[in-house]
């Protein structure tokens, strides 16, 4: 009997370091930004259940002011928002040399914009509605 309990209690303890360290792997935050709380919510939920830390924000001023882009592994930001747009926050990043992987999303979007934000370093633009499957692979190709 003894030696079922050390078994089993070394079955639980690498069990909870394996969880551990794939905690640790995941750490790396996911930043949302889009004045639309209902997909703010909808890619939280998504983001969370494949995994990654996500923090959302209604405006790219809230996240400016969040204090948090030096933990922000990867941006998901919406190119029309009222106040600061997607695509004036990709360049203000760009001038203080933060270098955030963006992946923009966008119901509005058109030809110029998109060129406007891949010539900017953004890694992915996509169209509103866009498949999850997709916007997931982005996030893991952004991370590296």
């Amino acid at each position: 009997m003894l030696s079922i309990r050390n078994d089993n209690c070394i079955f639980r303890q690498t069990r909870y370091f394996v969880n551990v360290m794939l905690a640790e792997a995941n750490t790396k935050l996911i930043a949302v930004v889009d004045d639309d709380e209902l997909l703010r919510t909808a890619l939280q939920r998504l983001l969370k259940s494949s995994g990654f830390a996500v923090r959302s924000f209604g405006s790219a001023e809230d996240l400016l002011k969040s204090g948090q882009l030096a933990d922000i592994a990867c941006l998901i930001a919406d190119i029309r928002m009222p106040g600061m747009s997607g695509l004036d926050l990709q360049a203000k990043l760009n001038a203080e040399s933060c270098a955030i992987p963006i992946i923009f999303i966008t119901a509005h979007g058109d030809e110029r914009m998109r060129l406007e934000a891949m010539r900017g370093g953004a890694v992915a633009f996509l169209a509103k509605p866009f498949d999850s499957g997709i916007l997931l692979d982005r996030v893991r190709a952004a991370l590296g």
